[in-house]
């Protein structure tokens, strides 16, 4: 793409650019993204004691929490009775980003131009408990239909669509944590390749019992009891993370589109990459994000210096926030030691595949705000980094990189440049120098 920058395409146009024109989230912290970002900005913790029923009794004892979601009150009961809470999750988010798209007023003018990616990586696990247990209790009759839908991975990209009317190129990205990063990519090269708008992001509901017995069989596992201490990576006390619930959807489009179209752009979605290291091999994940990070530059065309702050995976265990922070300054060099590094998650849990596509919300906010939001509960930080905690700082913003590894091995990055006039003048400049 770096060399594609500065060239036309055949039909005489320049490569179509993935803007971000609407957001949507429902998140611990906050439901709208003005709500979020005033909690993630002011450094709020939410992370608290988990109150779900049946799950007393679990060694897993913190985790972020969506307290206050009504899903009756978001969403049509046709849908309710068929998904679980992490497809109730998509389907609001969704909403919410349509509507400040300027999409949500009905049928879609082209349903064939718009397409839907999500990324899961827990599933419909309450459902799929509710369902398991009427079969052991009760018998195979009083197993409902949607049990064979419902708890499936592909669930929240098929409601969306049919809840819309899209019928345009639609997946699902089943490729660990670091997934919410690819499918945003997924979305970016759709768009790029001709689809006219596509919504993309991820959301989790993790804190089902089942559920939160299979993640106890990740050693990575936070079960601290205090929900100050059970987060905090970076530092000499990192004891693993805790898990979260809830996610964001964007809505993604054409540049030049959006702006036919009257709509602000928000952020375009510049570069990514994405490589593979093995489950829980934290000290070769080094290598594998760095590697991620110099492909989703060199696919943004930006030079290192040119990040100006970096959304850290933050895994909270002690040799992988050190590969972490080397591969940063692997990747970035000498810049890697001053650029302002952040990790809002650990305000509100990390959702699996929903934690990047979160910080990348984050990020969108922080360069229009300008200010890098800051790590709460984390000091005396124990690498070499820059990383910015108790209060948020002021910073002329223009390009965020997000980074987010998986449980299972996969690694990602995606470069984030600012919308706006100001980011596209900077884009002209380069291009006009390169």
């Amino acid at each position: 793409m770096s060399t594609q920058r500065t060239q036309r395409t055949g039909r005489g146009r320049r490569p179509r650019s993935a803007a971000v024109t609407g957001i949507g989230v429902i998140a611990p912290n906050g439901m709208r993204p003005d709500a979020f970002w005033k909690a993630v900005s002011e450094g709020v913790v939410v992370l608290d004691r988990i109150s779900r029923e049946g799950c007393g009794d679990l060694p897993l004892r913190v985790a972020g929490e969506v307290r206050a979601f009504d899903a009756g009150a978001l969403i049509e009961d046709r849908f309710l009775v068929q998904t679980d809470r992490f497809s109730h999750f998509a389907m609001a988010a969704a909403a919410l980003a349509l509507d400040e798209a300027g999409l949500g007023s009905g049928d879609p003018a082209d349903p064939f131009g718009v397409g839907v990616v999500t990324a899961a990586g827990s599933g419909g696990g309450e459902f799929g408990q509710r369902e398991l247990q009427k079969l052991w209790g009760q018998g195979p009759k009083f197993v409902g239909p949607y049990q064979s839908i419902a708890w499936f991975y592909a669930a929240s990209t098929g409601q969306i669509s049919i809840r819309g009317g899209f019928k345009g190129p639609c997946g699902v990205v089943a490729s660990d944590e670091a997934g919410g990063l690819d499918a945003l990519a997924h979305a970016a090269r759709d768009v790029r390749r001709g689809t006219g708008t596509m919504l993309v992001g991820a959301a989790e509901a993790p804190l089902a019992p089942y559920s939160m017995v299979c993640q106890l069989g990740y050693p990575e596992l936070s079960t601290v009891e205090e929900p100050e201490r059970a987060y905090r990576p970076f530092t000499s006390a990192a004891c693993g993370f805790v898990p979260a619930e809830g996610g964001a959807l964007l809505v993604v489009e054409d540049e030049e589109r959006a702006r036919q179209r009257g709509v602000p752009v928000r952020a375009t979605l510049a570069g990514h990459a994405a490589t593979f290291t093995g489950a829980s091999r934290w000290a070769d994940s080094r290598a594998g994000l760095a590697r991620a990070i110099e492909g989703a530059l060199d696919e943004a065309g930006c030079a290192p210096e040119e990040i100006d702050v970096v959304f850290a995976d933050a895994m909270g265990v002690p040799e992988a926030d050190r590969a972490e922070a080397l591969a940063i300054a692997d990747a970035l060099g000498a810049h890697g030691t001053r650029v302002p590094v952040t990790a809002p998650k650990t305000g509100i849990g990390r959702a699996h595949c929903a934690a990047p596509v979160l910080d990348t919300v984050a990020a969108v906010l922080a360069m229009e705000h300008g200010q890098v939001p800051p790590t709460p509960n984390v000091s005396d930080i124990c690498h070499d980094l820059d990383l910015v905690t108790s209060r948020a700082r002021p910073a002329e913003l223009r390009t965020a990189l997000v980074l987010s590894r998986g449980l299972m091995g996969s690694n990602a990055a995606l470069v984030v440049r600012r919308g706006g006039e100001s980011a596209r003048q900077d884009r002209a400049g380069k291009e006009q120098t390169a």
